[in-house]
């Protein structure tokens, strides 16, 4: 689908750190339209807890030349309550790209507290907090080749 989308065109990714990292290296792999270039956003919104803190923080920025006049796509694991996806697509519309699309690996909808378009998804999921496969808790379980519930 995103092959399709941006046929005859290139894009710039947008991975959001530190989460999103194995889904951003999976997809560019997977990708047949040519990535002109892959830029880092680091938000964060829970700290060491399991509940989001209800702040966005971010820790990292991107040149606005970066992506100015840009087809972008940003590529997140997980849109919650959508807070940090929303502050993350704000900022980056700010930039004036091309375009500006989302695609999320996963989706909570049950949380969401923001109104967030995704337009490209891997597969939504209850409300349960979630690790591995890049996506942590307290730095820890990122490592899993899988994504597993925590109880």
């Amino acid at each position: 689908m995103i092959d399709q989308d941006y046929a005859g065109q290139e894009l710039v990714l947008v991975g959001v750190l530190k989460g999103a990292f194995v889904f951003l290296a999976d997809l560019v792999r997977q990708l047949q339209t040519p990535v002109q270039r892959i830029e880092l956003m680091r938000l964060s919104s829970y700290g060491s807890g399991t509940v989001s803190s209800g702040t966005v923080s971010v820790q990292s920025d991107i040149a606005p030349q970066a992506i100015s006049g840009q087809h972008v796509l940003l590529v997140e694991d997980i849109v919650d309550t959508g807070r940090s996806t929303s502050t993350a697509l704000e900022l980056l519309g700010k930039m004036e790209p091309a375009s500006l699309k989302l695609v999320a690996l996963l989706d909570k909808p049950d949380r969401r507290e923001f109104p967030v378009h995704i337009d490209y998804l891997g597969m939504t999921i209850p409300d349960r907090f979630i690790v591995g496969y890049g996506i942590d808790w307290d730095e820890k379980y990122r490592q899993l080749p899988g994504i597993f519930a925590v109880d």
